[in-house]
This record gives C-alpha cells, structure tokens and sequence, in this order.
C-alpha cells in the first residue's frame, strides 16, 4: 500500500509543478493568472499527449501539437501566444524542478509540460 500511496503522491507534486510552469507561462506571455485553470490544462495537455505520442513516425510533432493545441484552447490569443506558453512554462518547469531537486532532492518531473 506505501508504494502505491507514494506514486500518487509524486504523480500530485509533479502534476503541481506542471500547473506552475504553465501558471508562469500563462501570466507572462497573456496574462492570465489562475493557477488552478494551469494545474488543469496541465493534466489536459498530458492526456493529449499520451493519446498522439505513440502514433509512429509522426506522433511526438503530433503530441507537440496537440499540447499546443491545448494550451490554445484554454488560453486568450492563438497558436503564437499558446506556443510561447509553451516555450515559457518548459523553461520553468526545468528552473522549477532544478531547484525542488537541488534543495530537497526530490527527484520529481513537470507533468503536463513534454520534455521535462
């Protein structure tokens, strides 16, 4: 049961981290400030991944796309605006998770930001 009650527990910090990405992400280049909404497109922007990643040949630039998409259709401006969110919450969530792993050693990802 421990093992169990702890990968929900890093899947809840990971997903958090995502969220904050693209909460910094959203209020920077839009300026939108709601982490929760963040946290939620998150957790979309996941599940459009992992439902394009695995298509052969073509899945990551869909899966890119796709997350793009989502962020697209959460967020005010277009395709522009949602792919510097996206530029914006990746290099956060790798400011973001550098620091939670340097000073707590938590060894945790960004879930819902890709390549992180």
């Amino acid at each position: 049961m421990v093992p169990f009650i702890g990968s929900i527990v890093a899947f809840v910090v990971a997903l958090l981290v995502g969220g904050l990405a693209i909460y910094v992400g959203a209020s920077v280049v839009v300026d939108v400030e709601d982490y929760s909404y963040a946290v939620v497109t998150a957790l979309v922007g996941a599940i459009a991944w992992a439902l394009t990643a695995w298509i052969p040949l073509f899945g990551p630039l869909l899966a890119l796309l796709a997350w793009i998409w989502v962020i697209n259709w959460r967020y005010p401006g277009g395709w522009v605006d949602a792919a510097l969110v996206g530029v914006v919450a990746w290099a956060a969530a790798l400011v973001i998770i550098f620091v939670l792993n340097a000073v707590f050693g938590l060894g945790v990802g960004a879930f819902g930001v890709p390549g992180v």
